[in-house]
């Protein structure tokens, strides 16, 4: 089964600032894998022409099972939180899509940080507050069997992503292993590792697109699952990050 996480950055390419709808659905095609996680999903959004990303990235794969989940509703600059968002409404947040057949859906929400974060230093500091996330679960009609897929997008905030992670990793109990965790977690491999107690499965800079030094999308494994070859970091001309891809083998 090969496997992909990217942040998309809702399409923007950062040659051109622009979004463009048959762009984003051809790196999609690209990819060519059996699930994607994604992350910074438009929905609506006049930005990107108010298409519904998910449902082109899943006609792109070949007509996948999808589940887009909205963090944030309202335009840019106005986002609100999520709560329920109308389907025709403006929205951001996380999707998955399968290839392979889903035999359950689930969403976990993961608050922001309470109350306001200064950000810069010395004079030049500014307070902002954190987002909302959320994680959705896929649980896939694997070969061996069923196999959790868990897709998130965490903070930004160093210790509070730490907290999420902690929070996920004890709601994956609740799931068919194996489990595989992918997302923008916004942290290094050595603490996603760490605080998961996860297995690697895919090891590669992922950020900045262009000439990436660092990982902070990861690909992690519990139970029976193993990666079958070495991963990559995919730069589709889309994003300010690159897509993660390995290849994965389920059970013993």
């Amino acid at each position: 089964m090969r496997v992909a996480t990217y942040n998309i950055q809702h399409g923007r390419s950062e040659l051109d600032r622009r979004v463009d709808v048959d762009r984003f659905a051809a790196a999609v095609r690209a990819l060519d894998v059996d699930v994607l996680v994604l992350q910074e999903v438009d929905h609506h959004q006049r930005r990107s022409r108010r298409a519904v990303l998910t449902e082109v990235a899943a006609e792109a794969m070949g007509g996948a099972e999808h589940r887009f989940v909205p963090t944030m509703r309202g335009t840019p600059g106005l986002w609100r939180r999520a709560g329920s968002v109308p389907a025709d409404r403006p929205a951001y947040g996380i999707a998955v899509l399968s290839r392979v057949p889903v035999l359950e859906w689930e969403t976990v929400r993961l608050a922001g940080r309470p109350g306001i974060t200064w950000v810069g230093s010395g004079r030049v500091r500014r307070p902002v507050r954190d987002e909302p996330r959320a994680a959705v679960v896929a649980v896939v009609a694997a070969d061996s069997g069923p196999a959790s897929v868990v897709g998130t997008h965490l903070s930004w905030l160093p210790s509070w992503n730490r907290h999420q992670l902690e929070i996920l990793v004890e709601a994956t109990s609740r799931w068919p292993r194996p489990t595989v965790l992918m997302g923008d977690l916004n942290m290094l491999p050595a603490q996603a590792t760490a605080t998961s107690g996860f297995t690697p499965l895919a090891t590669a800079p992922t950020h900045p697109v262009a000439k990436p030094v660092r990982q902070i999308d990861h690909i992690l494994g519990r139970g029976a699952v193993r990666a079958t070859g070495a991963a990559t970091s995919v730069d589709t001309g889309l994003s300010d990050h690159r897509a993660l891809v390995v290849d994965l083998a389920f059970g013993p």
